[in-house]
């Protein structure tokens, strides 16, 4: 979809879901075994401001501390490509505070990553 047909389509209809490829990264930031598994993930919605400001994509890295029962008690983005992409910042942290993941019985923290695409 061109990036024209794609700013009328924002404008009918106010936002558009992101196609967000997600993923845990490989390097805990707390020494642990194994980065905690999401079991529940809430698809964070494509701001029409991105579009309008001509962003459609970017790649985002996320601090994320659950508590032992696996809810996140602290979102935070620590790396924004390409810069521009910051707006992206906002809806990310929304979204991922409303996640749920494996409780690990203590506060966990790690970094994931969140890849989004206007498509």
């Amino acid at each position: 979809m061109s990036t024209r047909a794609l700013h009328r389509a924002l404008c009918l209809a106010g936002s558009i879901t992101a196609a967000a490829l997600i993923s845990l990264s490989a390097a805990p930031v707390a020494a642990q075994t194994a980065n905690p598994k999401v079991i529940k993930k809430v698809p964070p919605e494509f701001p029409g401001e991105a579009i309008r400001k001509g962003v459609d994509k970017g790649v985002l890295k996320a601090r994320v501390t659950i508590d032992g029962a696996g809810v996140p008690t602290e979102v935070s983005i620590v790396d924004t490509q390409p810069a521009k992409a910051k707006i992206l910042n906002d809806t990310v942290i929304g979204a991922v505070n409303q996640w749920r993941f494996e409780g690990q019985g203590k506060p966990v923290t790690f970094d994931l990553q969140v890849v989004f695409t206007a498509d």
